[in-house]
């Protein structure tokens, strides 16, 4: 198994208007965006040049919107690391992974 391009734990999905799971996670490996539950659980997948993802004007710092398959999800990033800039860093480098691989902005 490869190692994965991007992966972020104790993020919180959200597809409006309700959260998901609030200790979830986002990966990126062999081409493939995948959110998973706390315990690893999909909640959805698609190929990362499909993902339309960005931060818009309305989101937190650490927050970013990805389009998967059709569905919005808010992702909001490092809440758990206890550093006020911890979530504009991993929210950023995961628009740079999408970037990279493909993905769409938006």
């Amino acid at each position: 198994m490869t190692e994965p391009e991007f992966s972020a734990t104790g993020v919180r999905i959200e597809r409006w208007p309700r959260a998901l799971t609030r200790a979830g996670e986002v990966r990126i490996e062999d081409g493939r965006l995948a959110l998973l539950t706390s315990n690893g659980r999909e909640i959805d997948s698609a190929p990362v040049d499909a993902v339309r993802a960005g931060r818009p004007w309305f989101a937190s710092p650490g927050s970013a919107v990805a389009t998967l398959n059709g569905a919005r999800y808010r992702l909001t990033m490092g809440q758990r690391e206890g550093r006020p800039d911890a979530g504009t860093t991993v929210s950023g480098r995961f628009l740079e992974v999408v970037r990279r691989a493909g993905g769409r902005r938006g």
